[in-house]
């Protein structure tokens, strides 16, 4: 499995929010490059970014960050939040992201992904983020009718690269895992899975691999910012 270190941007700065409520936001680091750089210098293979103003709004906004990020490192990066449109796709492609996440576009506006991954094909993640199961959007304001498997299923022959599932009661909570569902999804989806939300320590990363075997990657955040997980332990860890 990979690991993905997440860096989520919030006015330029990095942050990490509590079950994704934008005013629960904890500064980690003002420098999201230098962050970029620390977790690259310790071995990672791929980082998550995520423009959480961009999720709620509707359109890219920390594009200097995002920028900043790309010059810095060469690690490859997959980039979410507010791209839309074909256009956003295409720019952060040539920028040199090297996947893109879509996902309230996903629920929206299907055919995009569709059409994305036969430009694309294997560049296009599709995030489902999910609230009691149900799918939300609009940067995780909205909760939709749609359970996270429905809309895998969707995109089954689509070709997407991966699909990233969020748990959003833990995301940020340091409360562990939905390894049931997580697992449950990776079994049903025909396509990668990556897991995202309350990853808290190497156990949880080891409970992860134990239920779910075929499962891609996991995105860690907060425990990395605070020291609960060590990145090149962590690395180590799924390596083995």
């Amino acid at each position: 499995m990979i690991l993905y270190p997440a860096i989520d941007l919030k006015a330029g700065q990095c942050v990490r929010l509590l079950r994704g409520d934008m005013d629960k936001a904890t500064v980690f680091n003002d420098d999201s490059a230098a962050q970029a750089r620390t977790f690259a210098g310790a071995g990672c293979q791929w980082l998550h970014v995520v423009d959480l103003d961009g999720a709620v709004s509707g359109k890219s906004v920390n594009h200097a960050a995002v920028a900043g990020i790309l010059a810095a490192v060469k690690v490859p990066v997959q980039l979410g939040g507010g791209i839309r449109d074909d256009a956003a796709i295409d720019s952060w492609l040539e920028r040199g992201v090297e996947r893109v996440v879509l996902g309230t576009a996903a629920l929206k506006d299907p055919d995009l992904v569709r059409r994305a991954c036969k430009r694309f094909p294997y560049r296009i993640a599709v995030a489902v983020d999910a609230r009691g199961g149900r799918v939300a959007v609009d940067g995780w304001t909205r909760t939709s009718d749609i359970t996270a498997t429905d809309l895998a299923l969707r995109f089954a022959d689509a070709g997407v690269a991966a699909l990233i599932y969020t748990d959003i009661d833990r995301d940020g909570a340091l409360e562990g895992p939905n390894v049931h569902a997580t697992a449950a999804l990776a079994e049903a989806a025909p396509m990668p899975v990556i897991a995202s939300g309350g990853v808290s320590s190497i156990d949880d990363l080891y409970a992860l691999r134990a239920a779910a075997p075929t499962l891609d990657g996991v995105i860690c955040g907060r425990a990395l910012y605070d020291g609960r997980i060590q990145l090149k332990a962590a690395l180590t860890a799924m390596a083995n």
